[in-house]
């Protein structure tokens, strides 16, 4: 396998390398989610929780609807409903999900709920719809305008192939560690565009698309979600940070495991992974080229390309 080269894209406030240790309260999400790591990191600077501050950062996703692959304005499934995932994890080591809710505009703050009002982790479909009437979620229609024209434009073909790196890849994942080093994640999303109904990928599930560990780290994944449910990507990255593992070594070990695994794959795929150590070590790596990784610190603010194992 030949690494590709990635580089800086934006912000340079201070000399970066992947690997690189940084100050904390720190904020790291994937792809160019600056605003929502912005709104963390003031939760974070305000004195809010970890875990408020991943709630605040990635509401401010699920609210865009130019961001077409979470919440508000996301692209349907083939039946034509909005349908998100989330889940979010303490450094408790306590979790809540949701998959397949529709007409909540923020899952992360009901995933959230999940975990401190039931007994459960996951609720779906039905039964989390009706919980979040139970906790005062308004209902709201997420199909905007541009998205309903797009999927009538789908519908000619009906053709289901994602575009790498083009969809964002359907995630929101963001790590949060304040400045006594407590973690937090979560992950938010609305799914590959046109899926089949009822399909749920590995944003909400603990271990594959997030896992924190308080004591040792966290990772959060994005892409392809079946290549990252197959191999518990998340929970192996920090596994491998238990181990004694850079978080840098730790993706990309989980990435090439995730290629090894799948040689007979016959489509184009994307995933990314990001992660932090207690010490504040950062790393993100992707299958292709193409992945970024936003980054606030205490003296940082970051939009950096990811290295990768494959060209497009």
């Amino acid at each position: 396998m030949t690494l590709g080269v990635g580089g800086s894209l934006v912000l340079s406030m201070a000399k970066f390398k992947p690997g690189s240790r940084y100050a904390l309260p720190l904020v790291i999400s994937t792809w160019d989610n600056r605003k929502a790591n912005k709104a963390a990191m003031m939760a974070l600077r305000s004195g809010a929780s970890s875990l408020d501050a991943v709630v605040e950062g990635i509401k401010i996703a699920e609210s865009d609807p130019k961001d077409r692959s979470v919440g508000y304005g996301g692209r349907p499934d083939r039946s034509g409903r909005v349908t998100l995932d989330a889940c979010i994890m303490n450094a408790e080591g306590k979790a809540g999900s949701v998959t397949y809710v529709q007409r909540v505009k923020h899952p992360i703050a009901l995933a959230r709920m999940v975990m401190e009002k039931t007994p459960h982790v996951i609720l779906s479909g039905d039964g989390a719809e009706k919980f979040a009437r139970e906790m005062g979620f308004p209902e709201e229609d997420l199909l905007t305008e541009e998205s309903r024209i797009e999927y009538e434009e789908w519908k000619k073909t009906s053709k289901y192939q994602p575009i790498i790196n083009i969809e964002r890849h359907d995630t929101i994942g963001l790590l949060a560690m304040d400045s006594k080093g407590v973690l937090a994640g979560g992950c938010s999303t609305s799914g590959m565009a046109y899926k089949m109904e009822g399909r749920v990928g590995d944003s909400p599930i603990i271990g594959a698309g997030l896992f924190v560990d308080n004591q040792h780290g966290a990772c959060v994944g994005t892409g392809h979600g079946e290549y990252v449910l197959r191999a518990l990507s998340a929970f192996l990255v920090v596994e491998f940070i238990r181990q004694g593992m850079h978080p840098q070594k730790a993706c990309e070990k989980a990435i090439k495991r995730i290629i090894e695994k799948n040689k007979g794959a016959v489509e184009a795929y994307q995933v990314g992974l990001i992660a932090v150590d207690k010490k504040g070590n950062v790393g993100y790596f992707g299958v292709r080229k193409g992945f970024l990784c936003a980054i606030n610190s205490a003296d940082n603010e970051l939009l950096m390309e990811s290295k990768y194992v494959w060209e497009l």
